[in-house]
């Protein structure tokens, strides 16, 4: 058995670690109460004296707050469905038809996500100039957005597959269901845990992608609240209670469904960890 001190230990320095972690979320919050002269004060104050609650009316009402987190929700909504519509069989084939030469495919693939965005907008961008998708922005965001997504996805819901006994499809065929039918009447149902996990994550980083939506849309009014940010930033001032307000604003949603589904998301993470 382990020792109790080593439980101890190892426990501080998790609760440590999660501290430094979520200390900028504190840090946000509580700035975006302050006002201009408190939060450049020396020694920094970590409660702010007199909370500047209508800060966040002001943004609300003078950042057209709505606007630019429903462009935020149609543009995570698009690139949900679109991954998960598209990644969901390509995950079934690939956990189905398994050789040496798949799992290389996909180990490159994967490790090509560690590119940085910006690297990859301009061929995206030309690309999409080229055959007319700049004329329509938010499709265009969706389309890139997904395809860097795309990998992630397909490699997660692949492990929730694997968890699906192939005998049971093999009965489905026996009871005359085409493949077709084994997929949407066995195969999904039963990793659908896995898919749900996958598309919230993707909905998540959908929600805050910011290179793609900057590179391109153009118009302000299809932007979404990523962007919507840096109209506070002037360029003799920086209004930083506004930006943090802004920002507490557009991810408290996020954090409130990370927690609430904390455990599901685990769940469906390590559904395929046995295979």
């Amino acid at each position: 058995m382990t020792p109790v001190w080593q439980d101890r230990l190892f426990l501080a320095i998790a609760l440590a670690l999660a501290a430094i972690y979520l200390f900028p979320l504190y840090w946000m919050y509580v700035t975006s109460l302050k006002t201009g002269s408190s939060i450049f004060a020396v020694p920094p104050e970590f409660l702010p004296g007199a909370p500047q609650w209508d800060v966040y009316t002001g943004i609300w009402a003078e950042a057209n707050m709505p606007r630019y987190l429903w462009n935020s929700l149609v543009i995570a909504t698009g690139v949900t469905l679109v991954t998960a519509g598209i990644g969901a069989g390509a995950a079934y084939v690939l956990a189905r038809y398994r050789s040496l030469w798949i799992d290389a495919v996909l180990f490159t693939v994967l490790m090509l996500q560690v590119l940085p965005p910006s690297l990859m907008v301009t061929p995206i961008f030309v690309g999409f100039s080229s055959v007319g998708l700049l004329d329509y922005p938010r499709l265009a965001a969706i389309l890139a957005i997904s395809a860097k997504t795309m990998p992630f996805f397909i490699i997660l819901c692949r492990a929730a597959f694997l968890t699906v006994p192939r005998e049971l499809e093999e009965a489905a065929l026996v009871d005359g269901n085409s493949r077709a039918g084994a997929f949407f009447m066995i195969a999904l149902p039963l990793a659908r845990n896995g898919i749900l996990v996958g598309a919230l994550l993707i909905f998540m980083q959908g929600f805050g992608e910011y290179v793609y939506s900057a590179s391109l849309i153009a118009d302000n009014r299809l932007q979404p609240a990523s962007i919507g940010m840096t109209n506070f930033m002037e360029p003799n001032v920086v209004n930083w209670n506004s930006i943090m307000a802004f920002a507490a604003t557009y991810v408290t949603p996020i954090l409130a469904v990370f927690v609430i589904l904390q455990r599901q998301i685990v769940s469906g993470l390590t559904s395929g960890a046995l295979k």
